[in-house]
């Protein structure tokens, strides 16, 4: 494994941000790479992507969330905060133990952007993550700091969304 750090990020407003980063999940388990993913904001464990991964030896699945995010204003907002954070501190020890190659901070990118975790925060996990781990931020709005620390990003645009169209999340294809 190459000692250099890899940072990717998938973001932008269309679907597929999650599958890229459970694709390379995939990929990296077919090479015997073991893989942490850890989902921020994410809380529904009723998912094939829970089912799946639960199944596969070498990948190991948090779910860190609490589902949607209210306003800042809204009580219930400082749990999704601490939700957010502690999930922070399982991707942290993950990054830096040494155990995992490929580390996926599903949502990251959003939870920094609606204000449930500080950029600096995150920046630090991807500053102390151990030599030759991979990295990869998931979510809508990186910001610019998160754009800059990593060597890929892809913005994934939504040209055409079947929601629009009245289609309703559908087993298999949104979960």
């Amino acid at each position: 494994m190459d000692e250099k750090n890899r940072i990717l990020i998938f973001t932008g407003d269309g679907k597929g941000k999650t599958t890229a980063a459970l694709g390379m999940a995939l990929r990296a388990h077919g090479h015997g790479i073991p893989v942490a993913l850890i989902q921020f904001v994410k809380s529904d464990t009723a998912t094939g992507e829970y089912a799946a991964l639960g199944r596969m030896a070498g990948i190991e699945l948090h779910v860190a969330g609490l589902g949607f995010v209210p306003p800042p204003s809204d009580p219930g907002f400082a749990a999704h905060c601490r939700a957010a954070e502690e999930g922070l501190g399982v991707a942290a020890r993950a990054a830096s133990s040494g155990r995992f190659g490929l580390v996926i901070l599903d949502e990251v990118c959003y939870a920094v952007a609606r204000k449930l975790l500080e950029e600096e925060a995150v920046l630090g996990l991807i500053r102390s993550a151990a030599p030759g781990v991979t990295l990869v931020l998931t979510g809508r709005g990186a910001t610019e700091g998160l754009i800059a620390a990593a060597d890929t990003v892809s913005e994934i645009r939504a040209v055409k969304h079947g929601f629009a169209a009245g289609w309703k999340a559908q087993k298999g294809v949104e979960y």
